[in-house]
C-alpha cells in the first residue's frame, strides 16, 4: 500500500488523502519523522483537513516535538471548530494539553 501511494505521488498524482494515508501508515509503523513529512504536506494541500491536523499534531507530540505540536494542534483546533468537527477539536485539545505539559 505504501509503495503504491508513494508511486502515485511520484507520478504527479499527489493528493491530501494520499499524503494523509501515507502519514497514517508510517505512524502505525513507528516511522514518526516520515509520517510528519506526509501529514504536513496533507494540511498544506488542504488546510481544512481536520483529521490530518489531528494526526499531524499527535505524531509531533509522540516524536517529542512538543513546541511544534503545540503550534500545529492550535491551528488544527481552530480548523476543526470552524468545520464543526467537534470530536476532532476535543481530541486535539487533549493532545494540546499533553504537549503543553511535556514542553514545560
Amino acid at each position: 500500500m505504501q509503495d503504491r501511494l508513494q508511486a502515485m505521488i511520484d507520478a504527479g498524482r499527489d493528493t491530501p488523502l494520499a499524503r494523509f494515508t501515507l502519514g497514517e501508515l508510517h505512524h502505525k509503523n513507528g516511522d514518526l519523522e516520515t509520517a510528519v513529512v506526509h501529514l504536513a504536506e496533507a494540511v498544506r494541500q488542504d488546510p481544512k483537513y481536520s483529521a490530518a491536523w489531528k494526526l499531524y499534531g499527535r505524531t509531533l507530540l509522540e516524536a517529542g516535538h512538543y513546541n511544534h505540536a503545540l503550534e500545529v494542534l492550535s491551528q488544527g483546533i481552530e480548523v476543526a471548530e470552524t468545520q464543526g468537527d467537534n470530536q476532532a477539536a476535543r481530541e486535539m485539545q487533549v493532545f494540546y494539553k499533553r504537549a503543553a505539559r511535556a514542553a514545560e
